[in-house]
């Protein structure tokens, strides 16, 4: 009997019971992982559907009781197995207002700094949970915070018949950005219940994550939700509202949609009742099949006014009237777009060295030398338009508290299969697992995040230097090497690599464009012009208007989007797909 008794005494002190948490959203219990509790679906606004689509959102009306964990709450996306969104076709639901929240086991009655994430996905794909952040609040002390938002069209959205009837707030027309300050405003309220300080949040995200949190530095709605922010592999396009609405100036237009919804479904909205009644996946479809024969982007985060100064986000960074005078980090990969032409079959080819009897394909450079150039001029392109751009708008608003880097770390396995390290290296995303501890690139994780004490170092780094900036605001681990403040002169930035050390780039886009005129590399006329118009058009404002003068006028001599039409019919006819995957 004593012996039973000694062993449930010890499973009793192995075992941490469920913490419920009381929150204006409901009460909430939560979840005991490996590292710390997760807290799972807190609402942080009322469901925006029915008459609440594209309006800002709404505090919730009253406390819930328990709050019940939510099945399949993504946002309604096109299903992608890059955000790990199962499924197929479009996917989500417009009820998806919900956050989590990630805490060490012994939170109460701290005060613990929060790190608040946006998920990437180009605005029009991602969900919460796709990450799991609890290794990072756990071993660093720091609550995190993952929330949805609205996507796509859904979250971004412009047309007469829904503003001109709208006031306030609902007047916007970015109501994924108007979520995201929702979401901060939910935080400021609840989040000591939690073991965090309201006082020190530290907004972070990548890809359009890091887009987002340049537009709440920028925003006059986000003063004080807010002390730190950290911005990866970001971007600061952004459209007039003309833009947005009209079909003389872009192919995904709100105007288009319409008339493709009409074309398709002989829908004919004529109000803002019959436009909110459409079926959202019915919406998304339209757009998908404008995007078929367009190289325009869906015209996203807008210069309403409101949310976003009429001015544009760049240069909104510049103006001391709308940015916050606090600490930002920001940075990129080395190899920002090998995720896109390393598996295209312009750059890659795919044999099958065991026949195809054994679909095993094998992935080779066709000319290394052609994609090493073009892999480091449109990522040297995205550090420009993504980090160099952005700091220093800030600093002529008066913020001197800036910091940069550029993850390098890419000590990938090759395998006979593909040379990884050289068709990937430091891609787009791929630092965030350093973030999380949790690696995974699908059947290719052993050669892409192979295990190892560099790997595990880069890690340890990682997570110490983004809870070092949560904690204090400036990101330098305790070593002699201190991390140098991004100034105007020096553009110093951090090389995030197993040896740290201090890089300095400091090409502007206009002299990065004009180099690749006169490159040895060998390319030709077009493979120049092309790679011109990508990194002009690309991860900001469009400025394909000034590519004439940085190429002399012999651009002027291709319609390069018909250009690219050709070379892509030429990869089907030949490959059978643009993609070797």
């Amino acid at each position: 009997m004593q012996n039973a008794y000694i062993v449930l005494v010890l499973l009793f002190s192995c075992f941490t019971f469920a913490e419920k948490v009381s929150t204006s959203s409901g009460i909430i219990e939560s979840e005991k992982l490996k590292y710390g509790f997760r807290w799972n679906d807190l609402p942080y606004a009322m469901p925006p559907v029915g008459d609440l689509r594209w309006k800002a959102p709404r505090e919730l009306d009253d406390p819930t009781g328990l709050i019940v964990n939510q099945e399949d709450n993504g946002c309604v996306q096109e299903a992608s197995v890059y955000a790990g969104i199962s499924g197929k076709g479009i996917v989500g639901q417009e009820d998806c207002l919900y956050l989590d929240i990630y805490s060490p086991l012994d939170f109460k009655d701290k005060n613990l700094p929060v790190m608040f994430w946006i998920h990437g996905g180009g605005n029009t794909s991602g969900w919460k949970d796709y990450y799991n952040f609890s290794k990072l609040s756990s071993k660093h002390d720091v609550i995190v915070v993952v929330i949805n938002y609205r996507l796509g069209p859904l979250g971004w959205f412009y047309h007469p018949l829904i503003q001109d009837t709208q006031e306030g707030l609902d007047k916007s027309s970015n109501f994924g950005t108007l979520d995201i300050i929702a979401a901060l405003q939910w935080v400021q309220n609840n989040i000591h219940h939690f073991g965090g300080d309201a006082n020190n949040v530290t907004i972070f995200g990548e890809s359009a994550g890091g887009h987002n949190v340049f537009a709440l530095l920028a925003s006059p709605l986000t003063n004080n939700l807010f002390h730190k922010a950290i911005s990866q592999s970001g971007y600061t396009t952004s459209h007039t509202l003309e833009y947005a609405y009209s079909s003389k100036d872009s192919d995904l237009s709100s105007q288009n949609a319409l008339e493709a919804l009409e074309l398709n479904t002989g829908l004919t909205p004529n109000d803002s009742n019959s436009l909110r009644s459409i079926n959202p996946y019915l919406l998304l479809e339209q757009y998908k099949k404008l995007e078929e024969g367009t190289y325009d982007y869906l015209p996203l985060t807008q210069r309403d006014g409101i949310v976003i100064p009429k001015e544009g986000l760049k240069e909104a960074l510049g103006n001391s009237k709308f940015t916050k005078n606090i600490p930002v980090l920001a940075g990129t990969t080395k190899d920002e777009v090998s995720l896109w032409i390393g598996v295209s079959t312009y750059f890659t080819e795919k044999t099958y060295p065991f026949t195809k009897l054994i679909p095993i394909p094998k992935l080779k450079l066709k000319n290394p030398e052609l994609y090493q150039y073009w892999l480091q001029t449109r990522s040297h392109a995205w550090k420009v338009r993504g980090t160099d751009e952005p700091l220093l708008e800030l600093l002529k608003s008066g913020n001197d508290q800036l910091f940069a880097y550029r993850f390098d770390w890419d000590e990938q396995k090759k395998s006979f299969f593909a040379n990884f390290p050289k068709l990937l290296g430091a891609a787009h995303g791929y630092e965030i697992a350093f973030l999380t501890g949790d690696y995974k690139y699908g059947p290719i994780t052993r050669y892409v995040y192979p295990k190892s004490k560099s790997r595990d170092a880069m890690e340890d780094k990682m997570m110490t230097m983004w809870a070092n900036f949560a904690k204090t605001g400036n990101p330098s681990l305790i070593t002699d090497m201190q991390w140098p403040a991004f100034t105007a002169s020096t553009q110093l930035f951090m090389k995030l690599d197993t040896n740290l050390s201090i890089g300095n780039e400091s090409n502007d886009l206009s002299s990065l464009v004009s180099g690749i005129f006169s490159s040895e590399v060998g390319l030709t006329t077009l493979q120049q012009c092309l790679m011109a118009r990508d990194s002009l058009k690309n991860v900001g404002d469009d400025l394909i208007s000034i590519l004439p003068k940085l190429s002399n006028g012999e651009c002027d001599l291709y319609d390069l989007d018909q250009e690219y039409r050709k070379i892509e019919k030429d990869l089907i006819d030949n490959y059978g797909s643009l993609s070797v995957l």
